[in-house]
């Protein structure tokens, strides 16, 4: 069960060219996030630090003091509700375990990570690699159970197996090989009169991207009927620009779109991205990126351990 102490934490922040302040870390909850800000108008969320960011040299003391009368018990009672509540109508699943938290273990899926995200104090324990969800949030997850399971259930190695044998049959295979061969040329269509600005993040409908440079070379009408069909440039000579992916870092620094896209600019093809999009791709980009840290440790104790031997 988590304790209010480890459930909500703030820690004095001092940047050296900022304002004092303290920052808070809290498993993310709509109410409490609105009962949060009622407390502290002047919050903001910090995307760098991964907190809530609250100004004042006495910030430390007032969110400390905000945290007891806020939490003092409630937990606590909110999950014994919730284990009497699971008690009464369990979920038996070959996914859930219970121990001191309710434990969700799937083969990997981007479905499953994105409902359990939605269930309120659900947590990621990357040790034992596992989602940790609290008795608390036994409603919330039981309404999106059926989901979870149902992709776990398309996300095991042997259904995914049959899904790709299914796939190399169907007609349609042809046509994904030619996508993904123009993928992979890293290339994407631009109007000569409206060229993307260099080595800045935005957003395509490939998804969020850094333009390299702008080729020249003119861009076959075949081509953009096939794979780029949302791009119209009737009114101007289509040209090639290359692309990459931005990395972590260029995404926490890209600034967020202050007013929603226009047609214009999604007939355009390149547009800037909002805070919601930047959100999903910083996250996206940061595990990608542990993924390839882990597989270069990985790699280079295989290596030490053949040397030695």
């Amino acid at each position: 069960m988590t304790e209010p102490a480890t459930a909500f934490s703030a820690t004095q922040h001092s940047p050296g060219d900022g304002p004092p302040g303290a920052t808070a870390r809290f498993p993310y909850d709509r109410m409490t996030v609105e009962r949060f800000r009622e407390a502290f108008p002047q919050a903001r969320w910090r995307d760098d630090l991964g907190a809530w960011f609250v100004p004042g040299t006495r910030a430390e003391r007032r969110l400390t003091r905000w945290m007891g009368r806020e939490w003092s018990g409630v937990l606590v009672y909110a999950d014994q509700r919730g284990r009497d509540a699971f008690t009464f109508e369990p979920i038996a699943s070959p996914y859930l375990e219970v121990a001191d938290d309710l434990l969700v273990r799937t083969p990997y899926s981007r479905t499953v990570i994105a409902e359990l995200r939605e269930v309120p104090w659900a947590r990621w324990d990357g040790t034992s690699k596992v989602w940790r969800v609290p008795f608390r949030s036994f409603e919330a997850l039981q309404k999106r159970w059926p989901a979870i399971e149902a992709a776990a259930r398309m996300a095991e190695p042997e259904a995914r197996r049959q899904r790709a044998v299914s796939r190399r049959t169907a007609a349609e295979a042809a046509d994904r090989r030619a996508e993904a061969a123009e993928r992979r040329r890293n290339r994407y269509p631009v109007a000569a009169d409206a060229l993307p600005p260099l080595d800045r993040v935005l957003m395509t409908h490939l998804g969020c991207v850094v333009f390299e440079a702008v080729t020249g070379e003119l861009a076959d009408p075949a081509t953009l009927a096939r794979f780029y069909p949302g791009i119209v440039t009737e009114s101007a000579t289509p040209i090639w620009a290359t692309w990459r992916r931005p990395g972590h870092a260029e995404l926490v620094r890209a600034w967020p779109a202050r007013a929603e896209v226009t047609p214009a600019e999604l007939t355009r093809g390149w547009w800037q991205p909002d805070i919601t999009v930047l959100r999903e791709e910083r996250r996206r980009a940061a595990s990608l990126e542990r993924a390839r840290a882990t597989r270069q440790a990985r790699r280079l104790g295989r290596l030490a351990a053949e040397s030695e031997s």
